[in-house]
C-alpha cells in the first residue's frame, strides 16, 4: 500500500481527499496535517520502517507554504513523492515546486475523475520504479520521467511497441470492443485486452458497456479525451 500523508489547513479538503483515496486501490491514509510546521515536524520524524510514500501537499497555509515544507525536506536529503494539491496558480510557484522535485501540480477544484487519473498515474509510475533493475532501457527512462508528461508507463509482460499501436488505434477511431481492436490490430483478443486493461487503469481510455445485443453486454473501450493534450 502506498502510505500517503495529507496536507491542507482545510478539515472539509481533508475529509475529501480522504475520501478520494478509499475509492482508490493501493492507497492507505497514514497521516493527516493541518499546517506546515506539522507537516514538517511528522515527515521529519517518521518511523524508517513505516515512513509515508507519498505526500498530498496543499501551498497556502497560515503557518507556512508548501513550497517551504518541500524546501525543507529536499535540504535534508528527503526524497519523498511529493503532488502538490492547491489553488495557488502562479508561474513561478509552478516553477519552484517542479524545481524541487514534485511529481504532479494538480489545481483545486476537480472532479473525482481527475483525482483518481492522477493518482492512478502515480501509482503505475511507482509500480514501474520497482520493476526497473540494472541499466533502464530508452524506453524505461522515457516511462520513469514520464510523469511530468503523461506517458503511460508499461509494466513487464507488455510490449511498448505493441501498446503503442493500440493506443494510436483507439485515439484515432471511435470505441471498440476488445474482439474488434483484436481484428483491426491483427492480435489475439486475449492480448489485446491486457493492454486495453492497463489504459483503462492508467485513466487514458474508458471501459463502459455497449448494450443492443440479446445477452450480456460486451464491454467496449473509448479515448478519454481529457488526456488529449498531456501526452
Amino acid at each position: 500500500m502506498i502510505r500517503t500523508l495529507l496536507v491542507d489547513d482545510d478539515a472539509l479538503t481533508i475529509e475529501l481527499h480522504r475520501s478520494y483515496l478509499d475509492r482508490i486501490d493501493g492507497f492507505v491514509v497514514a497521516g493527516e496535517c493541518a499546517g506546515a510546521r506539522a507537516a514538517l515536524s511528522a515527515l521529519l520524524a517518521q518511523p524508517s520502517d513505516r515512513p509515508f510514500d507519498l505526500v498530498l501537499l496543499d501551498l497556502t497555509m497560515p503557518d507556512g507554504s508548501g513550497i517551504d515544507v518541500l524546501r525543507a525536506l529536499r535540504a535534508r536529503g528527503t526524497a519523498i513523492d511529493v503532488i502538490a494539491i492547491t489553488g495557488v496558480r502562479d508561474a513561478e510557484s509552478v516553477r519552484q515546486m517542479a524545481a524541487l522535485g514534485v511529481y504532479q501540480y494538480l489545481v483545486k477544484p476537480f472532479p473525482f475523475a481527475v483525482f483518481q487519473e492522477r493518482l492512478t498515474a502515480y501509482r503505475s509510475y511507482r509500480e514501474q520504479a520497482r520493476s526497473t533493475d540494472g541499466e533502464a532501457t530508452q524506453s524505461e527512462i522515457d516511462a520513469l520521467l514520464g510523469r511530468a508528461t503523461g506517458t503511460v508507463l508499461v509494466p513487464k509482460g507488455l510490449s511498448d511497441a505493441t501498446l503503442q499501436k493500440v493506443t494510436g488505434a483507439l485515439r484515432s477511431g471511435s470505441a471498440m470492443s476488445a474482439s474488434e481492436a483484436a481484428e483491426r490490430l491483427g492480435m489475439s483478443r486475449v492480448s489485446v485486452r491486457r493492454y486495453l486493461e492497463h489504459l483503462a487503469a492508467s485513466g487514458v481510455v474508458i471501459r463502459s458497456a455497449r448494450y443492443g445485443a440479446r445477452g450480456r453486454p460486451e464491454t467496449e473501450y473509448g479515448w478519454n479525451r481529457r488526456t488529449d493534450g498531456r501526452d
